[in-house]
């Protein structure tokens, strides 16, 4: 197998990579480009300890470190609530940990290999972008569970991230009701709910009304992969890890679309 049939299963998501790491689909392109040109006449080579994908990550970098580019915000950008523009404000090195993670899906150990570092900087790296992220969508929550010591629990958690948690809602109705008091900028549901209502329907009467980002938390999760669950949505399993909570959290916030700065 050749060297592009090797890589092309992966073009995609590199480019889609470089975008959000530059801000410009035309800019990342070049530097997918100036990579695959090195790759073809030699000057670069996939490492043939990592799978194809890692490598051709990692060959990126390679590529991206020797030409001395910028990652810093380009000037105007500090406004806009795109995704993409909203990341030139985390640090270079936490905006690459953290899209490699989050967006890519590679784990601690992978983007370390990318990033040629240890898998304990990298989770320094992603916990200090997680902290901007946290700080700048700090947002109002509702949080759609009946079990009082969970929804306590997580209460906690929404805080410490310094979100505001504005209704507790054990039952559809109660959740129903609480969005037409005030409407939330997340949403953290369970799916069995009190009075045997659903929290999927609760979520789905929500969705209804307002574009807003859906993390559920659940026993059940075999009842949202019938390929009818509301989106967009994360799912969290219970007995659930804070840290597992606390970083869906920042990415739900932070890659849906829309989602900018909250009021205080």
């Amino acid at each position: 197998m050749g060297l592009l049939d090797r890589l092309a299963p992966h073009l995609p998501y590199v480019r889609r990579y470089a975008r959000a790491l530059t801000g410009e689909q035309a800019a990342g392109d070049a530097y997918v480009r100036a990579s695959l040109e090195a790759l073809a006449a030699g000057e670069a080579s996939l490492p043939p300890q990592l799978t194809p994908r890692v490598a051709l990550y990692h060959v990126f970098h390679t590529i991206w470190g020797g030409t001395g580019a910028k990652l810093e915000p380009s000037e105007g950008s500090g406004e806009s609530t795109d995704p993409a523009h909203r990341l030139m404000r985390i640090p270079p090195r936490s905006r690459q940990a953290f899209l490699l993670t989050a967006l890519e899906g590679f784990n601690p150990g992978e983007a370390a290999q990318i990033l040629d570092t240890s898998s304990t900087e990298i989770e320094h790296l992603i916990a200090a972008a997680q902290a901007e992220i946290d700080a700048e969508l700090a947002t109002d929550v509702l949080i759609i569970e009946d079990e009082p010591v969970i929804a306590a629990d997580i209460e906690a958690l929404v805080k410490e991230l310094g979100h505001r948690v504005v209704d507790i809602a054990a039952t559809r109705a109660e959740a129903v009701e609480a969005v037409a008091r005030h409407q939330p900028g997340l949403v953290l549901a369970d799916i069995q709910l009190a009075d045997g209502s659903s929290g999927i329907d609760a979520v789905n009467d929500i969705l209804g009304r307002f574009n807003v980002p859906v993390i559920f938390i659940t026993a059940f999760p075999e009842r949202l992969l019938t390929g009818e669950r509301p989106e967009p949505t994360f799912l969290i399993t219970k007995p659930f890890q804070p840290e597992t909570v606390k970083a869906a959290i920042g990415q739900a916030l932070f890659f849906h679309p829309g989602i900018g700065r909250a009021a205080a």
